[in-house]
């Protein structure tokens, strides 16, 4: 009979877990806010607005734990995070919403060119394109600093064609506004493995790993946090939302 021998498993840092879980808590205020959002009430009641996005309680309603999240509220949050990052001490910013990459898959480079109408992109340091394919939520992270386009997925899935494609985007893109060609031998293009960053172990948190993704890499953050902090982050999401501000 062959012998299997288990893979021994990284102790787990419990000082550091503990350090994160006090950062991340919620006061019993914030607490009453948020259940009072998660609540009963008409799905289409607005509880907030801006960035010209409307939040519904339905919206809201993703949140709760066990549910997916929908465009509206992937998009809400990425425009807090270009917000966040506008002010000083933070990398220069851009996030495309979610129906881009749908728009450019089918249409080509000439249906989104005017995406990045008065945008000068290749002036950013960070461009976040979120993914979403069907029932799941994943990133593409674009490193103008260090020539990447690299594709996130906590499933743990590759996406080679999709940075690919977003390759010849931002080589059209660099051609039309700017005159420049990209060496392709010089960009890197590929997937981190299910080892290099944070994992889901369920079928519905896809849509808040991304946004955790999106909102450490964009303050050049480590992907810290793991599968057991998703129910507090799904909390301080609604609050976040709520108020237009990111804690």
């Amino acid at each position: 009979m062959p012998v299997v021998i288990a893979e021994k498993k990284p102790a787990v840092d419990q000082e550091k877990v503990r350090r994160m879980d006090e950062v991340l808590n919620v006061t019993e205020d914030m607490e009453k806010e948020i259940k009072k959002a998660l609540g009963p009430g008409p799905q289409k009641e607005i509880l907030t607005s801006a960035f010209k996005l409307h939040i519904t309680r339905g919206d809201i309603h993703t949140l709760k734990n066990g549910e997916w999240l929908n465009d509206e509220v992937i998009n809400f949050y990425m425009n807090l995070l270009v917000e966040r990052n506008n002010k000083k001490g933070y990398p220069a910013l851009h996030v495309f919403s979610t129906f881009f990459y749908p728009k450019l898959k089918h249409g080509g480079y000439c249906s989104v060119k005017r995406w990045t109408r008065g945008i000068k992109l290749f002036e950013k340091e960070i461009i976040l394109v979120p993914i979403h394919q069907k029932v799941h939520w994943s990133l593409i992270v674009i490193d103008l600093r260090k020539q990447s386009s690299i594709y996130l997925d906590s499933m743990g899935q590759t996406g080679q064609s999709i940075c690919e494609t977003i390759f010849e985007y931002l080589q059209s893109e660099s051609k039309t506004r700017r005159n420049i060609e990209l060496d392709p031998l010089e960009w890197k293009r590929y997937s981190m493995t299910s080892k290099e960053i944070p994992q889901q172990l369920n079928g519905s948190d896809c849509g808040i790993f991304t946004y955790k993704y999106a909102d450490y890499i964009s303050r050049d953050q480590p992907l810290t946090f793991s599968q057991q902090h998703m129910p507090i982050f799904r909390k301080r999401m609604v609050w976040e939302i709520l108020h237009s501000h990111l804690l």
